[in-house]
């Protein structure tokens, strides 16, 4: 329970990465990849307190198998190349199902963690068709099983001085003043640093006792690149812990002083958590950066990306990836909610002339 201890964190051994000759990796749908020493929650608690306000949360039930025979994949690219990763002609009758999700409430689904033991398989697709979707595409989330759930849409808002994505649990309702509006993720300037927010209320319309203040989801902090050297991005991913009962802690800055970036910044991690992206491997056969997704991506792309936590880097904590031109894969595990990893997924999507 240490591990994730936020004041006291112990790091690690970091495995040396191997080939993809050595590699035997499991697509289970039902359980992470991880190593089995460590227990992941425990990664994620810092004894914050338990939110006041309890709502009634309806444990989402899953099926699916307990286990799954493990399958070999290659390598997938993650690079600034064009073109398609090899793949195996079996992967998709190998390739297990994912668990059945039973969606009751879709605004509860969507900001719960997800279960302890469980990935999510999701799939996003950007629709570029109409007037200004070229310029403005809207993005759709669904669950990436047979009964393909809907569960989010975000998009840039217009006439914005910066990045500003609205979500929503409605795809034909994309309004900043709709009841569908769930969250929304917001870009510095430079468009290197990004937050994602509940639908809450902006804290200069804060009520007196403050509890319907907009609570601050996750923090992106894309590392820039001043020289103009081609590699990999480098991502911070900034979360609030989980409290014993595992629940998020809810993080109500007063102002922008106050929020995750800057305490990131200022190291005062209290009730934070910080992740980063996966460093990819050079593979000199391939001539490009590559990570291994298990099977779940088959195109290159500087977007492709898997967060992990530096003390357990085995476990995934969210993994996002091109499949075609337009359409992607999305898998999240606890502690992330659809909407923190559908937010991180967004910003990814978003111009950073400074860090390409």
């Amino acid at each position: 329970m240490s591990m994730f201890q936020v004041k006291k964190e112990k790091k690690s051994k970091k495995k040396a990465a191997t080939s993809s000759d050595e590699e035997d990796d499991s697509d289970s749908s039902t359980k992470p990849i991880r190593s089995e020493k460590k227990n992941p929650a425990s990664l994620f608690q810092t004894g914050g307190d338990p939110p006041k306000e309890k709502k009634s949360k309806k444990k989402v039930p899953l099926k699916g198998a307990e286990s799954e025979e493990e399958t070999p994949e290659t390598l997938q690219k993650n690079s600034n190349k064009k073109g398609k990763a090899k793949k195996s002609k079996k992967q998709k009758e190998e390739r297990p199902p994912s668990p059945v999700i039973e969606v009751d409430n879709l605004e509860e689904f969507v900001l719960q963690p997800a279960p302890q033991g469980v990935t999510i398989k999701c799939r996003v697709t950007r629709d570029k068709k109409g007037m200004d979707r070229g310029l403005y595409p809207t993005y759709y989330l669904h669950l990436d099983n047979d009964k393909k759930v809907f569960l989010l849409a975000g998009r840039k808002r217009k006439k914005s001085k910066t990045s500003n994505y609205l979500i929503s649990i409605d795809p034909t309702d994309l309004s900043r003043g709709g009841e569908n509006f769930i969250g929304k993720l917001r870009s510095n300037l430079m468009g290197t640093r990004f937050t994602v927010f509940d639908n809450g209320t902006n804290p200069d319309r804060a009520n007196a006792d403050w509890s319907n203040v907009r609570q601050e989801l996750s923090a992106v902090v894309y590392e820039t690149n001043v020289l103009g050297f081609k590699g990999p991005r480098k991502m911070t991913v900034i979360i609030p812990g989980m409290n014993a009962d595992c629940e998020r802690v809810p993080i109500r800055p007063r102002n922008d002083n106050d929020g995750l970036l800057m305490r990131w910044q200022n190291r005062n991690m209290d009730n934070v958590i910080e992740l980063h992206n996966k460093a990819p491997v050079w593979n000199d056969e391939t001539q490009s950066y590559v990570l291994n997704f298990h099977g779940r991506v088959t195109h290159a792309s500087v977007k492709n990306f898997q967060i992990v936590h530096s003390s357990d880097p085995e476990y995934i904590v969210m993994q996002f990836g091109r499949v075609a031109d337009d359409a992607f894969t999305m898998d999240y595990n606890y502690p992330l909610c659809a909407v923190q990893a559908f937010a991180i997924a967004l910003s990814s999507f978003d111009g950073k002339l400074a860090c390409e």
